[in-house]
């Protein structure tokens, strides 16, 4: 089956010099893909010819006059781009000629515009950004972690029927475990809000497993973890932070002398699997869930194989189809009347 993507590739802080080698990458990987490459012609016919590939029919080059800036308003990028890469990557799967869209551009921007042109599913007031992060015994979904710093209770449900759905389509797992992100596992714990998404999850036939606190993200205590999008963004913050701190000691205690240095020799197997378990770069892409089409979000500073890693997110949740699924099982729910 033939699956096109469209992609941003001027936005982030690389452009086309990251975006064409992940598109090569992943065609290795995925023969059965094309791309439409959005942006500044000549640049990008440039770039296609450095790696010899300017005649592959896979890899078309749609023109687009403007680019969104990393630090561009939301508001700005809306009103006066109306011919960036990013706009128009986003106006083809719109338009039905791109199956999903991966974009490394300004988050904000990415996020107005996609909701203005895409508009959400019907039953999803706010789209929210929601990404696989690591843990103990795989990776848990985590929802939102940006988009809505002020979530309600409805809102909170809704997150947890996209990232239910989200993880029984891409992992194959037939009833995910969702919990509500807390200070404490128990019911007297939280706020209002919280106590209240809690109730109405309760109500519906999600496997709802109750309160995790922020420790629990880690141990893989759920498959969908949820919260509104300023704790989540704190919450990710703060654990790269940590890794980066982690990194940072682990370096000064390896080269501290010629003694630690022999024991980082003798323990660099372990080292770099160590880094590849924990390689931020494998979990780049991020899902704008809840619109009425796929949108992939990469890290703006993101490398080719990071990238790559979105562009295979884009891919695996156009052939699920992801917003129609979701879709469905917002219709029970709304049948129902929770929500």
């Amino acid at each position: 089956m033939s699956l096109t993507i469209s992609i941003d590739a001027m936005g982030g802080d690389h452009g086309p010099e990251v975006v064409i080698p992940a598109a090569l990458s992943a065609l290795k990987k995925h023969p059965e893909v094309n791309f439409i490459l959005v942006g500044d012609k000549d640049t990008l016919t440039y770039h296609l010819q450095q790696h010899k590939v300017q005649d592959d029919p896979r890899m078309q080059v749609h023109h687009a006059s403007q680019k969104v800036e990393m630090n561009e308003l939301p508001s700005q990028a809306l009103r006066g781009k109306k011919d960036s890469s990013m706009r128009v990557a986003i106006n083809l799967v719109k338009e039905g000629m791109a199956s999903a869209c991966v974009s490394a551009g300004n988050t904000g921007a990415l996020m107005a515009t996609a909701r203005f042109v895409l508009k959400t599913l019907p039953g999803i007031e706010r789209p929210a950004i929601v990404t696989a992060l690591p843990t103990m015994t795989g990776h848990t979904y985590v929802l939102d972690l940006g988009a809505n710093v002020d979530s309600s209770a409805a809102h909170l449900v809704q997150f947890a029927v996209m990232g239910s759905v989200l993880a029984e389509l891409v992992d194959g797992k037939p009833n995910p475990s969702v919990g509500l992100l807390n200070i404490g596992s128990e019911e007297i714990k939280g706020n209002e809000r919280v106590k209240e998404a809690s109730r109405l999850l309760e109500q519906t036939d999600l496997n709802y497993q109750g309160y995790v606190e922020g420790d629990g993200l880690y141990h893989g205590e759920v498959d969908v973890l949820v919260c509104d999008g300023f704790v989540g963004n704190v919450a990710l913050k703060a654990s790269e932070g940590v890794a980066h701190m982690i990194r940072h000691y682990l370096r000064e205690a390896f080269t501290r002398n010629w003694l630690t240095k022999l024991a980082a020799i003798i323990a660099s197997p372990v080292l770099k699997q160590f880094r590849r378990d924990l390689d931020p770069r494998a979990f780049n892409g991020a899902n704008l869930i809840g619109l009425q089409g796929i949108v992939i979000k990469s890290h703006g500073g993101a490398d080719a194989f990071a990238f790559a890693n979105a562009i295979d997110i884009a891919i695996v949740e156009a052939k699920k189809d992801v917003p129609k699924n979701i879709s469905k099982h917002l219709d029970v729910l709304l049948e129902g009347q929770v929500l």
